[in-house]
């Protein structure tokens, strides 16, 4: 059985740089390989530097959205800032409930997967009163303990 709480948020905005996943969606070595380079590259060519310079917190928002029917994957934080880059998407996350997933790993990617299989794969399949209905969900990166990286996914519900 899955730990997973509910939870009220206020809604928020994250200022996310993505990219187009192209596996099929139940292809998930494809997907996380895809996730995997992305994030390498904006860890590499700094522009996920120049994104927690505008943060409003030290979090991390590993998202994930449906947009014009692509699977969209994004490194974002949250801020009110905007950036002139046509690959920065301003996404906006519901008030609401959330389904919340916490854990730890060893790396932020590896963080992301493990919410990510946990939250879809057992949580909101056990949580019978609730139901994911799309929209953006996130993995936040929060921060480092005993050399792990730890954090919660973070998915917007409705009661069913």
């Amino acid at each position: 059985m899955a730990e997973y709480t509910i939870e009220e948020k206020d809604s928020f905005t994250v200022l996310g740089l993505g990219t187009e996943l192209k596996s099929d969606y139940t292809d998930y070595a494809g997907i996380n390989k895809e996730k995997s380079e992305f994030w390498q590259t904006v860890k590499k060519d700094g522009r996920l530097e120049t994104l927690k310079e505008l943060a409003t917190n030290d979090y991390i928002f590993v998202v994930n959205e449906a947009v014009n029917n692509k699977m969209m994957h994004y490194a974002g934080v949250m801020t009110e800032a905007t950036l002139p880059d046509e690959e920065a998407r301003v996404i906006q996350f519901p008030k609401g409930e959330y389904l919340i997933v916490k854990g730890e790993a060893e790396t932020d990617e590896q963080l992301s997967q493990l919410l990510t299989g946990i939250a879809f794969g057992q949580a909101l399949p056990e949580a019978d009163d609730f139901a994911y209905v799309g929209g953006p969900n996130t993995t936040v990166v929060m921060g480092q303990r005993n050399d792990f990286v730890f954090g919660e996914m973070w998915i917007p519900v409705i009661r069913k």
